[in-house]
């Protein structure tokens, strides 16, 4: 039976109202949080200016920082206890470069004691252009005491509207590490200036590759179709550790060859580089026969399935271990081929900076 034509009528006015209210909660809660990251960096900057002068060090300890948590609190300004007050002037501290480019004024009315005029109002502005994330992202951002790392998580936050927990776990990740790994020293500092990059196959590629979201145990007994199965299930997880681009396809892609059947385990497609990407997974040790079956669903893909208007296949193998002296020896140079490792747990920075050091050395006579 149909509703009467004026209830749907007000049913489509009630979703209107409900539609713009949730929107300008959006927007409100968003400019709420850009007020409260240019509030806190400001506090950190009477902080470690005006009191401390410039000086890098309190020299007065946490006694002051104590009286005047009280007297803020006293004065109805909530979020002021002397952790936040301390945090306050690490995320200063954190982004001192900022206030080079915002306004020498502040400054003068800081040197010149004169509180009451500073010119808060033409800075909130040019501060929120600098910050576009919220409190408890930079809260993150501040653990990382390189300037370059820190800037490359900023970037990535803001371009791929990481939620907290995402930039958390990134950065849990290693993720800067691991794109590090199969850069030059000139490409890692282009990480920190703009972000990762997608221009050709290269750019695509993590090695390792941290799939801890699936929830399979590393010594466990598995199998190839558990661990498919398992990316399946975390589909959505799978693609941010991935990357920039990726569309998901299918699954068990079949297709068929000189009588001969074949199925590629996952098939992608990447919209930043115009083409379609295939993986394989194995759970052992890489052979060269992976990645010769590899070659061949590349040149299908190439030969019978992108358009002419689309670039090259992209074949990723991911595997539990590799040598890359054998893939060197199986791989034409210029090859769209890659073999990855994986992990199904989070690795320790030592681990990887063992690895970053050993790729730079082994790159050194390029440079």
């Amino acid at each position: 039976m149909s509703q009467p034509l004026e209830s749907l009528h007000v049913d489509r006015l009630i979703k209107s109202f409900i539609d713009t209210q949730l929107l300008l909660q959006n927007h409100a809660q968003r400019a709420v949080n850009s007020a409260l990251v240019v509030r806190n960096w400001l506090f950190g900057y009477y902080l470690v200016e005006f009191e401390q002068s410039g000086l890098e060090r309190a020299e007065y300890g946490r006694t002051l920082l104590k009286v005047l948590s009280e007297k803020l609190q006293q004065a109805g300004i909530r979020g002021c206890s002397v952790t936040n007050l301390q945090s306050f002037r690490r995320f200063y501290q954190s982004y001192a470069q900022i206030q080079q480019t915002v306004s020498v004024k502040l400054a003068e009315c800081v040197n010149q004691q004169t509180a009451d005029a500073l010119p808060v109002s033409q800075l909130v502005h040019t501060l929120q252009q600098h910050f576009r994330l919220s409190w408890s992202h930079y809260q993150i951002l501040m653990r990382i005491q390189n300037p370059d790392e820190r800037q490359f998580y900023e970037l990535e936050a803001q371009s791929n509207d990481w939620q907290v927990r995402e930039l958390a776990r990134q950065l849990d990740s290693s993720l800067y590490e691991r794109l590090s790994l199969s850069r030059n020293t000139e490409r890692v500092k282009a990480l920190s200036q703009s972000g990762q990059q997608i221009t050709a196959a290269r750019d695509l590629i993590k090695d390792p590759y941290i799939l801890e979201f699936l929830g399979l145990e590393s010594q466990a007994a598995y199998s190839e179709n558990d661990l498919e199965t398992a990316i399946i299930d975390k589909l959505e997880h799978f693609l941010l550790e991935l990357g920039k681009g990726f569309l998901f396809e299918s699954r068990q892609k079949r297709f068929s060859f000189d009588e001969e059947h074949f199925a590629i385990d996952l098939v992608f497609y990447n919209r930043l580089l115009r083409c379609y990407v295939l993986i394989d997974l194995k759970i052992g040790k890489l052979t060269h026969q992976d990645l010769g079956q590899m070659q061949m669903y590349v040149n299908y893909y190439d030969r019978y399935v992108k358009l002419p208007d689309e670039n090259p296949t992209v074949g990723i193998v991911l595997c539990k271990r590799k040598k890359d002296a054998l893939i060197e020896l199986t791989l034409p140079k210029e090859a769209n081929i890659f073999a990855s490792q994986y992990q199904l747990y989070l690795p320790s920075k030592a681990e990887l900076r063992a690895q970053i050091e050993a790729a730079a050395a082994a790159i050194a006579p390029e440079e």
